[in-house]
């Protein structure tokens, strides 16, 4: 069961989840804006069966086809930005990221340029939204999931585009979702990955560890339910002249010293486990960079 949990969660889970931090607004909360952005409208979304996608987009015979997508009875709203001609769609786009890594979220699903589909039906036909018609190079969309304390379930979707005259538009929708609905991707096991917590290294035969002390509580917190395993993920950046395999073990005695520093806390090394990606892993999100170990949390 173990080794299922790893295989189906752990790995997909290393991109999409984070840890919550201190300070931070709840799941029902919406997404707060990106700074350098203007809100241009807002509107009210409640329905019975809102049509959210998990899948590129296609438009066939004037009809949407998705592989993954439901029509969900939700209740929230839609709000439309325009993004200042001094920043860009991808510092937006970094922004809500950060946001949804802070709550804990579950992407579903996320896209970028052409392979997310025509933006002209993202924007006519998903989104109700004529000003979100870019280009089809420059946009980007994902879908996230969140579970309030309450136990209620919210979807964030973010689109992001650039138009043909180089004005740049954020979408967000922030739904509830009503109980008893399925929502593709969103099961009760993913509940009991959490993760990844993002902690940078220097060094070589000593380590110094750049994590903050909540950080450091929440794993011991998380750690004392029985039967909880901590993942240790190691990566490297492979340097000039180093081969592939110094990396790794780079990244190993990284990894190995964390575990250190855990024992010391009280998560015991039973419960640890080490896992070497090394120079493998390559990530666009720019929090994912560098020497550093990822640690996730798994429950029974």
């Amino acid at each position: 069961m173990l080794k299922s949990l790893f295989t189906r969660f752990l790995i997909p889970t290393l991109g999409l989840l984070a840890f919550t931090s201190v300070v931070q607004s709840a799941p029902e909360d919406v997404p707060a804006a990106f700074e350098q952005s203007t809100l241009e409208d807002t509107v009210s979304i409640r329905s019975s069966g809102h049509l959210v996608l998990f899948s590129p987009v296609r438009e066939v015979n004037n009809e949407i086809r998705s592989e993954s997508r439901a029509r969900l009875p939700v209740n929230g709203e839609g709000r439309l930005y325009r993004i200042a001609q001094d920043s860009s769609r991808e510092e937006a786009r970094d922004h809500y990221r950060g946001l949804l890594r802070q709550r804990n979220a579950q992407i579903l699903f996320e896209c970028s340029s052409i392979r997310c589909g025509r933006s002209n039906v993202w924007a006519n036909q998903i989104f109700n939204q004529a000003v979100l018609y870019g280009r089809d190079a420059t946009q980007d969309y994902l879908v996230a999931g969140t579970v309030a304390e309450d136990g209620s379930r919210w979807l964030t979707l973010i689109y992001t585009v650039t138009r043909g005259n180089l004005r740049e538009y954020v979408w967000v929708e922030h739904l509830r979702v009503e109980s008893g609905a399925t929502i593709p991707g969103f099961g009760t096991v993913a509940n009991r990955v959490e993760g990844p917590i993002i902690v940078p290294w220097q060094g070589g035969v000593t380590y110094r560890f750049d994590w903050q002390a909540t950080d450091r509580r929440r794993v011991s917190d998380l750690a004392r339910e029985e039967g909880t395993v901590v993942a240790l993920v190691g990566y490297s950046v492979l340097q000039t002249d180093e081969s592939f395999s110094g990396a790794m073990e780079r990244a190993r005695r990284a990894a190995e010293s964390l575990s250190e520093v855990l024992s010391k806390t009280g998560v015991s090394p039973d419960q640890q486990k080490i896992i070497v990606v090394g120079p493998a892993g390559v990530f666009g999100d720019p929090d994912r960079q560098g020497d550093r170990v990822e640690v996730v949390v798994i429950s029974r």
